[in-house]
């Protein structure tokens, strides 16, 4: 049996090169993100078109993403400590939370400048082929952007990469929503233009409910793994008779887990905490989003064994 502290400080090691790559991903994405949303807003002010100013706002939440993901990646590098000996983990979640909230009031913008160009569809836009421009470039970036972190974040196993990627494609379908308004602005429907940002806001509220659904699953420790798998994986270490009670709480990248271990009544106890072991190791090797994994070790109830 390998010495646990050679396996730890491997897994370190893997876990630390895995957070770097992920972190130099966010930044490059981070950058392109914030392109993309000044060119919307500038563009958006400047011709009167709340559609691509909604639009901006919008990228401006995928730049707000990478942020927290890098937050998250910086917490998560952060040992145990004296106050926090689950680790810094949920203070990802915690500003996950924030960005919600963030987008609540965003919507809350986006609707006004909507209502007030519906009472007023009649106002002028400036509406050249430069917007069109604008938005097709930035359509392109996000195309690359989606391509980029999809290929990174199944090869690095992300989760944050992975989704992040999929807020980015809803991006595509809200700039192509956009562009239609545009067209209908510049054939004499500005009408097109109050709707096409309410769609946007629709785009925004959804994102905001999946972000917020994430965080109360973790924050209110909602189950993470199937008990089926886990118990299958405990069952297939020689020597031991079963298990139950098995807990698992946080993010889906990072759990924790506990679960009581059914051993031979007649085992000597450093026999049965060697097991334990064996047991712990098999589940962090065949999951290694487990962050730690406490085992419990107990007889199996009456009539089985």
């Amino acid at each position: 049996m390998a010495s646990p502290d050679g396996k730890s400080v491997l897994r370190g090691s893997r876990i630390e090169e895995r957070h770097t790559q992920v972190a130099r991903v966010l930044v490059r994405v981070l950058f392109l993100n914030l392109a993309v949303a000044a060119a919307k807003i500038a563009f958006g002010y400047a011709s009167g078109a709340i559609s691509i100013l909604s639009d901006g706002f919008h990228s401006l939440t995928d730049a707000a993403t990478n942020i927290v993901g890098l937050v998250g990646i910086r917490a998560a590098r952060q040992p145990p400590d004296e106050d926090h000996p689950y680790g810094h983990r949920k203070y990802e979640t915690v500003a996950a939370a924030a960005i919600a909230a963030f987008l609540l009031l965003l919507i809350l913008e986006v609707l006004r400048n909507a209502y007030d160009r519906l009472a007023d569809p009649s106002r002028g836009l400036a509406i050249s082929l430069t917007g069109f421009a604008v938005m097709l470039a930035t359509i392109g970036v996000n195309v690359v952007v989606v391509r980029y972190e999809s290929r990174e974040g199944t090869r690095l196993g992300s989760e944050i990469l992975l989704a992040d990627a999929l807020q980015t494609r809803g991006d595509i379908w809200t700039s192509a929503t956009v562009l239609i308004a545009l067209a209908g602005s510049r054939w004499g429907l500005p009408i097109l233009d109050p709707i096409a940002a309410l769609v946007v806001a629709g785009f925004i509220g959804h994102a905001g409910f999946q972000i917020a659904q994430t965080t109360t699953r973790i924050l209110s420790d909602r189950i993470v793994m199937p008990e089926a798998e886990i118990e299958q994986v405990v069952r297939g270490v020689p020597g031991v008779v079963g298990c139950h009670h098995i807990r698992t709480r946080g993010a889906p990248d990072h759990v924790f887990l506990d679960l009581h271990v059914w051993l031979p009544p007649g085992m000597p106890l450093v026999d049965a905490h060697g097991l334990s072991h064996i047991v712990k190791d098999r589940l962090m090797a065949h999951y290694p989003q487990i962050a730690d994994a406490i085992i419990h070790i107990e007889p199996p109830p009456e009539g089985i064994g």
